[in-house]
């Protein structure tokens, strides 16, 4: 089994910092793209940003560009996103997201975390 695990969610004022982590567990045999989804009531779910295995990011929304950094450790099979300058309009949930090649398996399987709050005040 393999599981997404997000941390880091919560209220802050507007121009406030949070780092959000996601942690990969379980019989993982590799992890390619790892990515950041949000999502608010009523509307799709976005990608704000996602990494490949070689830390290169492959995509990140302009509307958090400057303001929100990707980064990822393979070793903890952990991804991160440092969020600055945080507006009330990046209030959502967010969800990581990874593609998981499990021990005994040949394919990559698409894996979401559970989601975590995070809520900006003006």
């Amino acid at each position: 089994q393999v599981q997404l695990v997000e941390s880091g969610g919560g209220l802050v004022q507007a121009g406030g910092s949070l780092r959000l982590s996601c942690a990969a567990s379980g019989t993982i045999f590799s992890i390619n793209v790892m990515a950041w989804y949000r999502q608010v009531p009523g509307k799709q779910r976005e990608l704000v940003a996602d990494i490949n295995s070689g830390f290169s990011t492959n995509y990140m929304s302009d509307s958090v560009k400057g303001r929100f950094t990707l980064s990822r450790d393979n070793a903890k099979n952990t991804l991160y996103l440092q969020m600055n300058g945080l507006k009330p309009e990046d209030t959502a949930v967010y969800y990581c997201y990874a593609q998981i090649r499990q021990l005994r398996g040949l394919a990559y399987y698409d894996y979401w975390g559970q989601g975590t709050q995070v809520t900006v005040s003006s």
